[in-house]
Order: C-alpha cells, then structure tokens, then sequence
C-alpha cells in the first residue's frame, strides 16, 4: 500500500471523539464543493432568462382548425408540407430553473417558400396548403414541449425563425423567437442583434443537427426561461 494511503488507513483507524477522521472530513469537503458547483452552475444557466421579442404581424387571424403539435400534416389531407422537416422541443422554465408544467405554448412561422398563413403576407410566394402554419401544445410534467415542423427559411428582411408565445397557467404571454446557428442572415437580422445580453442572444440561436428518430430530418432543441413579470404566480 503506498505510503500517502498508509496514513491514511492508520489515522482512521484511531478514536477521535468528538470530531470526523481526516478522511471523512476530506469526503465531506469535496462532496460540499461538488454541490456547491453544480448549485452554481444550475442558478448560472437558469438566471439567464429567454429573451422577450415582438409578436410580429403574423400571428393568424384565424386561427387553423387543425391547431396541434404536427404543423408537417393537415387533418383530413393527404401528404406533407414542403420543406424538410425538423422537431423543435424543449423545456419552459423559471428563473429557478423549476418546470413550469401546463403552460401553453404556441409557435407559427413561413411555409417552406417563404409565406405565413396570413391575409396580410403579400408575398408572392406560393400558399402551402399540407402546412398548418401555426401549432399549439402544452407543457407535461417536466415543462417540456415538442413540435414537428419544417426548418425556417428566411423571409425578406429576416433571419429564418420560429415565433414562439408561451402562456403560464395565470400568467401572461410570452413572445420570442428561435433562430437556426450557421445561418448568414443572422448577423444582419435586426431583432435577432437588438438583444444586448449576449448570453440572452446566444440562447435564441439553435443549432439543427440530424434526427435520431424516424420522423424528421433535423432536430433542435429550445429551453425557455420565464421572467417573474410572465409568470404572475401562474405555475
């Protein structure tokens, strides 16, 4: 037995009334130091809160009859919506970074040619009618949520996006937008480079990688950290 190890086992092995062994205060030291870090390192990711960015004009007049999780398919008709398919999912969190369950979350963005589903849109680009355009879901028991939609394409003026607005149970919306890592038009979108709070900025911008499941091409992931003014005690 190596010597350091020797000393060790020999001071543990002697009464100390009153006090730990050497040993177990090391133990005790470095298991406190550990959970003071991890502690930290929680409050340190849940304190930075999910940016608030505008509704924007397109959220739907109307809202779609179909109105669930799959904006890919439309009840009642056949195939799929252009564009290649990606699951957006996260968690909805407090600041403490506790879930938030039951919380309503919505999402709408362009069709895979680069139009909303909405009278105001004079785009010329054509209408995708297997697009639902809009989603809506609510959060389970660990805050979490899912969507499967098509990736964001850019839409003139702006970055690609997804618009989010997230409803606590007797709180108020929340508006943010998710924007997809690598795309050029991110240095130029002016919502996306209006968030100061470069953290707060980063956490908007999500890498999509290939999907480990069969029902999509891509996936990404979104938390999203609920500030005390959207809450109002809604939990």
């Amino acid at each position: 037995m190596p010597d350091h190890l020797r000393c060790d086992a020999s001071a543990s092995a002697l009464p100390q009334p009153g006090s730990l062994t050497a040993t177990r205060r090391r133990r005790r030291l470095l298991l406190g130091a550990l959970g003071t870090l991890l502690t930290g390192t929680q409050a340190l990711a849940a304190s930075t809160l999910t940016a608030q960015q505008m509704q924007g004009p397109f959220y739907p007049v109307t809202l779609p009859l179909d109105q669930d999780n799959d904006l890919v398919q439309v009840a009642g008709r056949r195939g799929r919506a252009h564009g290649v398919i990606t699951e957006v999912s996260g968690l909805v969190l407090d600041p403490a970074g506790q879930p938030i369950r039951g919380a309503r979350v919505e999402i709408w963005q362009v069709n895979g040619f680069g139009r909303y589903h909405h009278p105001d849109d004079a785009s010329p680009a054509p209408v995708d009618p297997l697009f639902q355009g809009f989603g809506r879901t609510l959060t389970d028991e660990r805050g979490a949520y899912h969507f499967r939609t098509i990736r964001p394409v850019a839409y003139p003026g702006r970055a690609p996006h997804i618009h989010f607005a997230v409803t606590p149970a007797g709180g108020l919306p929340f508006h943010t937008q998710m924007y997809v890592a690598g795309e050029p038009a991110n240095g130029g979108d002016v919502l996306l480079n209006a968030v100061v709070d470069r953290r707060q900025r980063e956490a908007l911008v999500v890498p999509l990688r290939p999907s480990a499941t069969g029902n999509s091409r891509l996936a990404g992931r979104f938390d999203i950290v609920l500030g005390p003014a959207s809450l109002q005690g809604g939990r």
